[in-house]
């Protein structure tokens, strides 16, 4: 299991061990020092003081012990012959320079310190391992108390991660107990500053949640109220087809019924594909959308109800070819409700225009008709949900800008609607992209070919 207080006291402990182990060599480092000076300047003493020696007493008086540490030899300094040993097992070579200065014998290596004075060369040596053993022991002198009370430190120290993560429990407990309609942010006094980022996401998140809860009860309560109406409709087609006086005013009523449920399951339809547009979640596959040919695409779908109303639907093409990173399926049926909306509301003989092009990193894609368009103070309100033009006698749901809204908002981009040149409305899509091009009209047919 990946554990922050493991990871936290495995680290720490590392680094006091590694630190410990660092700090102990740098001390044998500088005991060694120490004495290599030390032990140097008694070896210089030590053969400056044999210039008015008595050897003879020297060889009697010697100690085993020192003799093991320190080894005096005396040499002629004409026959470099020794004169005096103060240990027979230990037989070093006569100096040929003046000074400090190593050398190996009787398999160990030796400091020495050599002077001459009266036809005589006086040596004093000691083995190196020697020196070696007493900075070991200095050095373990000055660490052995950290090495005892290094238990003591990691118990500190795992004491002080459990306190400092203590915060961290106490914000999981205040999520964890949470009841599920509990969305109000989380207090951030006395939290610790580290901490800050973790609640202001939480925060953001609750507070994002509380909008989509929101919108979804808005939806629901919107969605019911639509509803009633066309299903009492319904009923009411029914209970009229039901008495029928004869077999035509039976018909009618079928018609009638027909009619009501085909804006019925329009209506549903309608009202799926805006809970999908105000969905936004791993369904989205982003790709790299060229608007050019999705206009075309669409327009082909739509051109057969445009000439059957006597509409001119057409594309301008545009060039370079504006390509946005999108789901080419959620733009699709964005464009889908304003061609479609378009159609509706523009009268036979009008004519729709569907252009995309790109201004500075600005790329867009535009529909625009003949139209009655819509007053500008409206503009604001066409994009709820269910809402419909006072004194518009045109059949809808009032999902269609609804979902273009949704739709343009899951890809950040920015709705306008304008005045077109024709008359009627405008409405533009604009992606932040970097393109630029113009075009010419095309018909849609040969553009969807």
């Amino acid at each position: 299991m990946n554990s922050i207080r493991r990871r936290l006291l495995t680290s720490l402990l590392l680094m006091l061990t590694l630190a410990l182990l660092v700090g102990d060599y740098t001390t044998w480092r500088v005991a060694r020092e120490e004495a290599d000076e030390s032990l140097d300047y008694q070896m210089r003493e030590m053969a400056i003081s044999l210039f008015h020696g008595d050897f003879a007493s020297m060889r009697k008086d010697i100690d085993p012990e020192e003799n093991a540490a320190i080894l005096v030899e005396i040499f002629d300094a004409a026959t470099r012959q020794p004169i005096y040993r103060s240990s027979p097992d230990a037989l070093l070579p006569a100096p040929h320079t003046e000074g400090y200065s190593q050398v190996r014998s009787g398999g160990q290596l030796w400091r020495e310190y050599s002077v001459s004075r009266r036809q005589r060369i006086y040596e004093v040596a000691q083995p190196m391992a020697i020196r070696d053993r007493i900075a070991k022991n200095s050095a373990l002198r000055v660490s052995l108390p950290f090495l005892v009370t290094l238990p003591v430190i990691g118990l500190m120290t795992w004491w002080i991660v459990t306190r400092g993560l203590v915060p961290l429990q106490q914000l999981a407990g205040w999520v964890n107990y949470r009841k599920p309609d509990s969305l109000e942010p989380c207090p951030r006094q006395d939290m610790p500053e580290e901490l800050g980022p973790l609640v202001q996401a939480i925060n953001s998140l609750l507070e994002r949640l509380r909008r989509a809860f929101e919108s979804q009860h808005a939806f629901v309560a919107d969605a019911a109220h639509e509803l009633r109406t066309p299903l009492a409709a319904l009923t009411l087609q029914i209970q009229l087809s039901e008495r029928a006086r004869d077999e035509a005013e039976r018909l009618q009523s079928l018609g009638e019924l027909k009619a009501g449920v085909a804006r019925a399951t329009h209506l549903v339809e309608q009202l799926l594909m805006l809970a999908r547009s105000e969905s936004v979640g791993e369904r989205d596959v982003i790709t790299r959308v060229d608007l050019s040919r999705l206009a075309r695409k669409v327009l082909a779908r739509h051109l057969m109800l445009a000439e059957a109303g006597g509409i001119d639907l057409g594309m301008l093409a545009e060039q370079p070819v504006a390509v946005v990173d999108g789901d080419e399926e959620a733009l699709g049926l964005l464009l889908d409700n304003l061609v479609e909306n378009a159609i509706r509301y523009t009268p036979a003989g009008g004519r729709i225009d569907v252009s995309t092009g790109v201004h500075g990193h600005i790329c867009w894609i535009e529909v625009a008709d003949s139209g009655p368009g819509i007053p500008e103070e409206e503009y604001a309100r066409v994009f709820d949900r269910f809402y419909r033009i006072p004194g518009s006698n045109k059949p809808g749901t009032g999902l269609g800008l609804a979902i273009v809204r949704a739709i343009a908002q899951r890809h950040q981009a920015q709705l306008d609607l304008t005045r077109a040149a024709a008359g009627g409305l405008g409405v533009r899509v604009s992606f932040a992209q970097a393109a630029n091009g113009t075009g010419t009209r095309a018909p849609a047919s040969a553009e969807s070919a």
